[in-house]
C-alpha cells in the first residue's frame, strides 16, 4: 500500500499529515533489527505512557559442577511488576527443588529492586500446578493453544 492509498479500516488521523513515500508489508523469519526496534520504540513509548522508566532484566543461573547450565530463569522487574519471562531446569534436576529456588530468588531479586507484584504464564502440559503451589493466582487462560492446550496467566502479591 503507498501512502496515497487509503485502507478502508484505518482512517487517517486528523492533523498527521500523510507521507510522499511508498510503504511495503513483508513477512519472513526472525529478524534481529526489527526486534531490536520494536523493543527500543515500545519501551520508549510505554516509559513515557506510565512513567515507570525502563525495564531492567535479570538473570538466575544453575551450574553443574562442571560449571555447564542446569537449570535458569530470565525475567525483568519495571514499574513495580517483576516478570518471568522463561524458566527451565534439566531433566534429570527436574523435582529436586531447582525450580522452586530459582522463583525464590527471582521474587527476592523483584522485592529488593522495590517490585510488589510478580507474573509468569505456562501451558498446560508445563507447569500450572508449580506456579499454584508457589502462591500464585490464574489471572486468565487461552484455550485451543497451543496445539489444543491452553495458555495460562499467573499473579503473585509479593514482598508483603
Amino acid at each position: 500500500m503507498t501512502a496515497e492509498q487509503h485502507h478502508p479500516d484505518h482512517p487517517r488521523r486528523p492533523g498527521r499529515p500523510e507521507a510522499a513515500v511508498r510503504l511495503s508489508l513483508r513477512t519472513g523469519g526472525q529478524d534481529d533489527a526489527l526486534e531490536k526496534l520494536l523493543d527500543e520504540e515500545l519501551t520508549a513509548f510505554n516509559g513515557v505512557a506510565c512513567g515507570a522508566g525502563t525495564p531492567e532484566e535479570f538473570s538466575v543461573r544453575v551450574e553443574d559442577a562442571a560449571g555447564e547450565p542446569a537449570g535458569g530463569l530470565t525475567g525483568y522487574v519495571w514499574g513495580g511488576l517483576c516478570a518471568v519471562h522463561l524458566l527451565w531446569v534439566r531433566e534429570d534436576l527436574r523435582g529436586a527443588g531447582w525450580g522452586s529456588r530459582l522463583m525464590r530468588a527471582a521474587e527476592e531479586e523483584g522485592v529488593r529492586r522495590g517490585c510488589t507484584d510478580m507474573t509468569v504464564s505456562t501451558y498446560t502440559f508445563q507447569a500450572p500446578g508449580f506456579y499454584r503451589k508457589l502462591g500464585f493466582r490464574e489471572t486468565g487462560r487461552t484455550p485451543g493453544v497451543p496445539g489444543g492446550h491452553a495458555d495460562v496467566s499467573f499473579h503473585k502479591t509479593i514482598g508483603e
